[in-house]
């Protein structure tokens, strides 16, 4: 239960030709061009396509005066015609020129997803309000006022990003006018501290973009002159490729920086246009850090690396020349170490509680994690009026990991992090002598679920910053709160002086209710989030009552809930799949657990079809690797691979599959951890009852895929395996790859190791492979399963490929995610649940 899976996938029809003769039939011929698009998909039947269609549960969004609740549903599925929307890649951005929206999510993994629903809730009365959304559109997130008077969202249509702003007491909204948002380095739309102005980016004016003559691009050059360093793999994403793409990478960032006034919709343009990455404003609602991308490019980064000019501007200024002093003229950072940072001021953050006064990291030691530095970061300060040189007010041993500011001025947590043995640790200090005032609070390994403490409950000050909430000497502690029974969200009141913690809450053992915040200023009436496996998620206020003599790790007070919110189920039918938690052993002794499900209607006893599904997480200390996280009293929701439990399958989900060792060289005993991990699950789930052993198949997404492909090759345990977007050569990612740091020439043994590719000729059970077309992830391109397919059917083995058009890394489109359930039932069905007797092995002999 501990892995996290990625799973979601499509598969076009279209390239069933060519395929072995042991692969599945292709599917029906398609259609004609002229037919709408969704009719060369195919559908899974109409009892998982009910499900699928479902509308999904909003998520909570309570606003900062703690009065007002708004519900958010996200549309599950965009349509492939909006999924196939053209795009332009910019050095790491994928952004429609129709409109200038972003057409991926951070990372390029996904699409950004519309807004389907907002609803508005009355903390005091449970009072509802639906928003009427604009129709024909594509709203995102909505973005609170810190007062909580308005929210604010945009709006991605066919020609523009348009900004609409909303009355949190009315419900009702508008657009604002001539405001066309460019989102493509992001920070587009903040709230400024007076609650009541928008700094925005602006498409400016401008000429038609660029056109490029058939053949006039010119060559793409790249030189390198002899200078060693390493650039990260996974920076290598739609970049730059000639003159061509970096005049519309200059067209499509540039920006105007503006003011826009939600009230009367006045525009207030500051400074010039300019190729504009992070904004970052000040409590006195007067200055800003900005961050401009400069020439030279690079062909062989993202954006993020490319020469970046810092200045501290004065948004009040006039004439056109905001620029108060300059911070910093960083250049090209092509060649910054695998997990390291870069060189010169990074990481800005303003003093919530002062005018403007600014606090940022530099690196001391190269942003080299190799490196031996007895300090490795320090903290600068440069106070308004800014004409004084900047003081440095600390340094952190371990690389500097944020600084959360609290409501007093004389208290902070300041984190720094150890990348070579994934340590954090946590300190109070007063950031007015922070070398002097540190105290230790917290003190553990990044992968230490059972006593991690939580975040730091905050509110936002009436200048729209997030501080921690103080009373007194404490501070609240809201957290997962994972155990050896699964996670059971918790929150806590902390003694910042004692390290005395007193449990407030806690969710029950048969449900999962999570803390949204405090109903008004009372901290004794608790909003929380509530559901169970069979309760549909919903709002309820709890209210804190007596202490009580509680066991150790429960809450110290009784407490009484109402429902604020009164959702109903979408599906019903989804209610009879059971699930449990399951702990066993690896043969090693790593205690390790997975969720399973049953399908509805399932008798005790009854063996079942099974697939395994997991994702395998790096772990430094065996004795975290087997901590237990996810919950069964969540409620169950089917997506991928989870919709075969609806024709007869058993689900191992979430399996633990732990890598275990040295970062630096964990993945020496990769496959042989693959295996051992495998086998615990499976021989598990048929000590149950409840698994076939000859009928098992396995599925994982992204690294999860590489693990299925890799349990095929060297293992017996499965009848047949799906792996989607996955990278099975990992000599295409010779830089690095999951938590392997040694680059394929310091460890050429473990890359081909690691890479099924090269065990083509073994593998010989059933694969189903299943890949985005348009996968931005460096790691997870397409022609990883484009290769391995063929170095299997070339090998005589048994494959089909299924490659999806215009999905990234994460599938989207709702006919992609119904090709994909599809491809995985009729694979499954054939190879594992109507696979021969005679043929099968019994996993728990071998």
């Amino acid at each position: 239960m501990q892995g996290k899976y990625l799973l979601c996938g499509l598969v076009s029809a279209t390239l069933a030709a060519g395929m072995t003769s042991t692969a599945l039939a292709a599917p029906a011929a398609a259609t004609p061009a002229t037919a709408a698009a969704a009719s060369v998909y195919n559908q899974p039947p109409k009892e998982i396509l009910d499900v699928m269609r479902a509308p999904p549960p909003p998520s909570p969004s309570l606003s900062p005066t703690r009065d007002k609740l708004m519900l958010v549903t996200m549309q599950d599925y965009p349509s492939i015609a909006k999924v196939a929307t053209p795009f332009l890649r910019l050095a790491g951005v994928r952004i429609e020129p129709g409109n200038h929206s972003q057409h991926d999510t951070p990372g390029g993994y996904g699409i950004p997803p519309c807004v389907s629903a907002i609803d508005l809730v009355q903390v005091a009365d449970g009072k509802q309000t639906a928003i009427k959304l604009p129709a024909d559109a594509c709203p995102r997130r909505p973005v609170w006022s810190a007062d909580g008077q308005r929210f604010v969202f945009e709006n991605v249509t066919t020609d523009a990003v348009e900004l609409w702003v909303g009355d949190a007491k009315t419900g009702a909204i508008r657009r604002l006018p001539g405001v066309r948002l460019n989102q493509m380095f992001g920070d587009q739309m903040q709230w400024m501290p007076d609650q009541k102005t928008l700094l925005v980016k602006l498409v400016p004016v401008q000429k038609a973009p660029p056109v490029a003559p058939p053949g006039s691009d010119g060559p793409g050059i790249q030189e390198s002159l002899g200078e060693t360093g390493q650039s990260s793999t996974y920076e290598n994403r739609d970049t730059l490729r000639n003159r061509h793409d970096e005049e519309l990478f200059n067209y499509y960032g540039t920006s105007q920086l503006a003011l826009v006034d939600v009230v009367s919709g006045k525009i207030t343009p500051v400074g010039k246009p300019g190729l504009y990455e992070e904004l970052s404003v000040a409590p006195d609602g007067r200055h800003a850090v900005v961050t401009e991308i400069r020439p030279p490019y690079s062909y062989v980064t993202t954006f993020d690396r490319f020469p970046k000019q810092i200045d501290l501007w004065d948004l009040n200024a006039k004439g056109g020349k905001p620029v108060v002093r300059e911070i910093a003229a960083l250049p090209l950072a092509d060649r910054v170490p695998n997990r390291g940072v870069p060189v010169g001021p990074r990481s800005f953050t303003w003093r919530p509680t002062e005018a403007a006064t600014l606090v940022w990291a530099e690196a001391l030691d190269g942003g080299d994690p190799k490196v031996q530095a007895k300090e490795r970061d320090k903290l600068m300060m440069l106070k308004a009026p800014f004409n004084a040189a900047p003081v440095e007010i600390t340094r952190t041993e371990q690389r500097y990991a944020g600084l959360s500011w609290s409501e007093q001025p004389g208290v902070a947590l300041l984190s720094d992090y150890d990348v070579n043995r994934k340590w954090r640790r946590t300190w109070q200090v007063n950031i007015d002598d922070a070398s002097n005032s540190r105290k230790l609070v917290w003190d553990m390994s990044v992968d230490e679920k059972y006593a991690n403490p939580g975040s730091p409950v905050q509110r936002r000050l009436a200048n729209g910053f997030p501080v921690i909430r103080v009373d007194g000497d404490t501070i609240f502690l809201s957290g997962v709160g994972s155990s050896p029974e699964g996670d059971r969200p918790f929150l806590d009141k902390f003694n910042l002086q004692t390290k005395q913690t007193e449990r407030l809450f806690r969710s029950s053992k048969t449900s999962y209710e999570q803390f949204i915040g405090f109903a008004g200023n009372n901290p004794g009436r608790l909003l929380t989030w509530y559901q169970s496996s069979e309760e549909t998620p919903n709002a309820f206020v709890r209210t804190l009552g007596a202490a009580t003599n509680a066991e150790a790790g429960e809450a110290n007070y009784a407490s009484s809930s109402v429902a604020l919110t009164h959702l109903v189920d979408p599906m019903p039918q989804v209610r009879e799949i059971k699930k449990r938690l399951v702990k066993y052993k690896r043969a090693d002794g790593l205690e390790l657990s997975f969720t399973l499900y049953t399908p509805p209607g399932y008798k005790e006893g009854t063996r079942l079809p099974t697939i395994l599904n997991a994702y395998p997480l790096d772990y430094a200390d065996a004795s975290k690797a087997g901590q237990t996280t996810g919950s069964q009293a969540t409620f169950t929701r089917l997506r991928q691979y989870r919709l075969l439990l609806l024709s007869g399958y058993a689900i191992i989900d979430s399996a633990a599959f732990p890598i275990v060792g040295d970062p630096r060289k964990a993945y020496d005993t990769y496959t042989e951890q693959l295996v051992a991990n495998a086998q615990a699950a499976v021989d598990e789930a048929v000590r149950l009852g409840v698994t076939d052993p000859n009928r098992v198949g396995v599925t994982g997404h992204s690294h999860g895929a590489l693990m299925t492909a890799n349990l095929l090759a060297h293992s017996t345990l499965f009848r047949a395996g799906a792996a989607t977007s996955g990278s099975y050569n990992k000599s295409l990612t010779p830089f690095g790859f999951q938590n392997e740091r040694r680059s394929v020439w310091e460890a050429p043994e473990v890359y081909t190791k690691a890479s099924t590719f090269f065990y083509a000729d073994k593998l010989k059970t059933p694969l189903l492979i299943v890949h985005g077309g348009d996968d931005a992830n460096p790691g997870t391109t397409p022609l990883q399963s484009t290769k391995l397919y063929e170095a299997i059917r070339g090998n005589g083995g048994v494959t089909r490929l299924v490659m999806l058009p215009h999905e990234p890394h994460w599938y989207a489109a709702r006919e992609s995610n119904e090709q994909l359930v599809y491809e995985m039932l009729r694979w499954f069905d054939k190879y594992v649940k109507n696979a021969p007797a005679a043929a099968a092995t019994d996993a728990s002999a071998k």
